[in-house]
């Protein structure tokens, strides 16, 4: 194994899929490079659904997509990566793989031979239940109305598109004996919701959950991979979604023993004031958390607060349905357990009901399953993390105050001791058995589906004030972020994570980061945005619902000019009506309203897309050297901040995206070397981008492991407006923040920004120096942000 490289400098992350190729990032890397990056940061590369956008569906986790070139393809990447002083980071997906039994040869083993396969022991699956047959959720429609469609083909059946395996000997036998022969059921796609067998991912049922807890399972998804690494073709490794699975931390120390330590970021949300568990061997985060930390800068408190109010007059929404945020969670997470979770809460029903039927401890017996379900949701509900860990943090995430409110659920109070059971058994009070830790890592595994799809695919699109704080990772119930709190954090990363992933868009983004910038510019002028959307609200008939209106206005807001109308209204339209089906209230991606979702599409043609959307343009325009201070500031900070940059493809320049599929079209490095910006211009933004990058490269001891970090405090009237901070004593970045309030208050004034000591050299401006202590006037004079060398003595 060659000796594990340095972390790296700075990430650059390209969408691999058919229309975007192995080789279409080899021929991007003489562009790549250029930047100063030190490594690109691949999408999956493993063997996944034909046609697959995104590469998280694997099939086969011993090959390398063939769509992409295949592995040959892949190491002619590395190796022009390498020509030109680049090295590879992957995507890797440990929790789950694509339920497609024709294209997954693992899976279609299973189907075939039942608990017996060797390979039975890779998949989640629950073979007590449906009387072990794993439950395929794949027909159109119950049963009888499909059987006609179901056809014998030698050892296979099919329906449309689906093949599955026949168990040997069966294929001659008429269709109702044969289907129950079989050690899986094909059945109406309506039942994955109340009867699926097997863990999936989040309520997905075509991804199905892999055990890599078990050592051979990991051994034999991991083979390829650790290849790769271990002859030098990749450097370094994220790991998607590591909450999904059974064990986090000690999957993380096999993979961390497997790899030789190599750098390693994990794709982990952390709520606010939480922190990753120090005991698992990775650099960090991908970077969420500081995502939310960037972002938090650019919102004035106070404005968001008035932003609130307007929101709440203008779309009148329930309380607990967009108009407050804790009670908009709250209820979204009731209805996500109870409905696209069900299967999953009735299967840890079910496993705590064996636990306590067939326990020794006495305490635990005469729980009825329905105390314990009732329980359950109780206690899942109020948890503001993903999930805990072990019995040792348990007591932090379900705590004395949540268990309860739980109990306050039971009319009867002696049957409110269900709630003592469930968290005494999460606190590892029962002991540590083998159906204690089963049920703790159900609880978790469940837990962690849960947040996920109450907060980021439905409360996100419920409640609504500030698009651009419905971001992944992010607290819509409090987005801004002070310089005192964003500088501690930085501290707090420099010490713990120095090597630590962040970013500002992603492939999962809601919206790109430049989007975000201009929304909000909106907490700085929420009466000037009512008044604009009220004129432009005028006589736009008729409005689906108020929610959706605000939503939509805000949208086109911040997606901006985006070249072809036609083209552009289409991007609004579908980014819209994804929003509509995540939040759920008048229709959803399985209980459609074409009659709501038509409405919905008219009202984008007629209003934020048609003549009215123009006063929303004019504001825009109005506010664009904010919306340039916006963008500039977060891009600075977010290349000159503790950890490791990861640029999403294009945002080298402005890059202007809304949700997926929006965000993932394949980026074009022209002959020109501009990378696609999906929404024209950037070249300013480019210029910092390019100065940082080239400062990280040239310096990476003054942004490593062994850097530091010290804030810097203006002093003066507007002190306030201005972040800036050292690095190692050798860098200083300092930018405007809050822009517009800056410029309704009399600008800068008097005041300076002091330095540490020497000369300052700008490093975008050869020949503007400054020393000890600089007017911010003089400072930003030509621009917003500045970036500054300490010159030697």
């Amino acid at each position: 194994m060659p000796p594990a490289p340095a972390a790296p400098t700075a990430t650059y992350r390209l969408q691999l899929q058919p229309d975007f190729p192995f080789s279409a990032a080899t021929t991007a890397v003489p562009h790549l490079a250029a930047l100063n990056i030190s490594h690109l940061h691949l999408s999956p590369v493993l063997e996944a659904v034909p046609g697959s956008r995104h590469g998280y569906d694997v099939v086969d986790p011993t090959r390398v997509r063939e769509e992409l070139g295949g592995e040959e393809g892949l190491r002619e990447l590395s190796r022009t990566a390498r020509d030109h002083g680049l090295g590879l980071i992957l995507d890797i997906v440990p929790n789950h793989m694509a339920m497609s039994p024709r294209h997954n040869p693992a899976l279609w083993e299973v189907l075939r031979d039942g608990p017996s396969s060797p390979r039975a022991r890779w998949f989640d699956i629950d073979w007590e239940a449906q009387g072990g047959q794993v439950l395929l959720p794949v027909l159109g429609g119950p049963l009888g109305e499909e059987a006609d469609r179901l056809k014998v083909d030698g050892d296979v059946l099919r329906y449309h598109d689906h093949a599955f395996p026949l168990r040997e000997g069966t294929a001659g036998l008429p269709l109702p004996r044969l289907l129950d022969a079989q050690w899986y059921r094909p059945v109406w796609w309506r039942l994955a919701r109340t009867e699926l067998n097997y863990r999936r991912f989040f309520s997905i049922s075509e991804l199905i959950g892999v055990r890599v807890e078990d050592p051979g399972v990991f051994a034999a998804t991991h083979a390829k991979i650790l290849e790769l690494l271990h002859e030098g073709v990749v450097d370094g490794l994220r790991v998607d979604h590591p909450d999904g699975l059974a064990d986090p931390g000690g999957y993380l120390r096999r993979l961390h023993e497997a790899t030789g330590g190599r750098w390693t970021v994990v794709e982990k949300i952390l709520a606010d004031g939480e922190g990753l568990p120090a005991s698992w061997p990775v650099a960090g985060t991908t970077g969420y958390d500081a995502l939310r930390h960037v972002d938090g800068l650019f919102m004035d408190p106070a404005g968001f607060g008035e932003l609130l109010d307007r929101y709440r007059a203008f779309a009148a929404p329930q309380t607990d349905r967009g108009g407050d945020w804790d009670a908009t969670v709250r209820r979204a997470a009731y209805k996500v357990l109870t409905h696209e979770l069900a299967a999953e809460s009735d299967r840890l029903t079910r496993v705590a009901a064996r636990l306590c039927a067939t326990s020794p401890e006495t305490a635990l017996r005469d729980r009825a399953p329905w105390a314990l379900r009732t329980a359950l949701t109780e206690l899942l509900v109020r948890l503001e993390v993903y999930r805990p860990y072990s019995p040792e943090d348990a007591a932090t995430v379900v705590t004395e105050e949540a268990a309860a409110e739980a109990r306050r659920a039971f009319a009867v109070p002696e049957e409110a001791g269900a709630v003592d059971v469930v968290r005494d058994l999460l606190l590892g009070r029962y002991g540590d058995g083998p159906a204690q830790a089963e049920f703790r890592t159900r609880f978790a595994q469940t837990a962690s589906a849960l947040r996920a799809k109450s907060v980021e695919d439905t409360a996100f699109y419920r409640y609504v004030p500030l698009l651009s704080a419905t971001e992944v990772g992010g607290e819509p119930g409090d987005p801004a972020v002070g310089p005192d709190r964003f500088h501690a954090y930085c501290a707090r990363v420099q010490r713990d994570w120095p090597a630590t992933g962040t970013v500002l868009s992603t492939h999962d983004a809601k919206r790109s980061a430049d989007v975000r910038a201009a929304l909000h510019v909106l907490t700085e002028c929420p009466g000037r945005w009512a008044d604009v959307l009220a004129e432009a609200s005028r006589g736009v008939e008729p409005v689906p619902d108020g929610q959706l209106a605000w939503a939509a206005w805000q949208t086109v807001f911040g997606l901006g000019p985006a070249g072809d109308e036609r083209v552009r209204e289409a991007r609004v339209r579908e980014a819209l009506l994804k929003h509509v089906r995540e939040a759920g209230l008048f229709t959803s991606w399985t209980e459609q309203e074409p009659p709501y979702e038509e409405a919905v599409a008219r009202f984008v043609a007629a209003g934020p897309c048609g003549v009215p959307g123009r006063k929303v343009a004019e504001l825009r325009e109005a506010l664009k050297p904010h919306i340039r201070a916006n963008v500039l500031g977060a891009a600075l900070v977010h290349l000159t901040m503790p950890g490791v940059p990861d640029l999403y493809q294009g945002t080298e320049r402005e890059y202007r995206a809304l949700v997926d599929p929006d965000n993932r079209t394949p980026p074009r490095f022209g002959e020109d070397g501009d990378g696609g910006d999906g929404g024209g211009g950037g070249s300013e933004k480019e210029a910092v981008t390019r100065a940082a990058l080239a400062l990280r490269a040239r310096r990476p001891e003054v942004f490593g492991t062994s850097a530091s970090y010290e804030p810097l405090a203006a002093v003066g009237p507007a002190a306030d407006h201005c972040l800036a901070f050292a690095r190692s004593g050798e860098v200083v970045t300092a930018v405007t923040r809050l822009s517009l309030r800056l410029a309704e208050s009399g600008g800068w004034r008097d005041t300076r920004l002091p330095l540490p000591r020497g000369r300052w050299a700008d490093v975008r401006e050869p020949g503007r120096e400054f020393e000890r202590e600089v007017r911010a006037a003089e400072l930003f004079a030509a621009s917003p942000v500045v970036l500054l060398e300490r010159l030697p003595e």
